[in-house]
């Protein structure tokens, strides 16, 4: 088992920055991807970042060149750094950590095997 435990999440003006935590605990190991995924009522759980432990990125269409993901192997914690926040990156904010994930199926919630509980991102106009 391993048990993620997101922070950093909170309200923020539209253009302005927020950072992102995910810290990771138990069966831990240097296979797992973490990721990050968000959601918004009504709508599907959608990928927003992934790395590896070689550190190689993954991003969403949506978010690249204003979020980036990092992630401290040796604290076991991935980051997601957001910058020019837009109000349609308002969402619950998970972080997942996956063993099975390939450069094809890095963006599919399936795929991954732990979740977090979520933060809450709200950007305001």
């Amino acid at each position: 088992q391993v048990q993620l435990v997101e922070s950093g999440g909170g309200l923020v003006q539209a253009g302005g920055s927020l950072r992102l935590s995910c810290a990771a605990s138990g069966r831990t190991s240097s296979s797992y991807v973490m990721g990050w995924f968000r959601q918004v009522p009504g709508k599907e759980r959608e990928f927003v970042a992934a790395i590896r432990y070689s550190r190689i990125t993954y991003y969403a269409d949506s978010v690249k060149g204003r979020f980036t993901i990092s992630r401290d192997n040796a604290k076991n914690t991935v980051y997601l750094q957001m910058t020019s926040l837009k109000p349609e990156d308002t969402a619950v904010y998970y972080c997942a950590v996956g063993l099975s994930v390939s450069s094809t199926n890095y963006d599919l919630t399936r795929i991954y095997d732990y979740w977090g509980q979520g933060t809450q991102v709200t950007v305001s106009s």
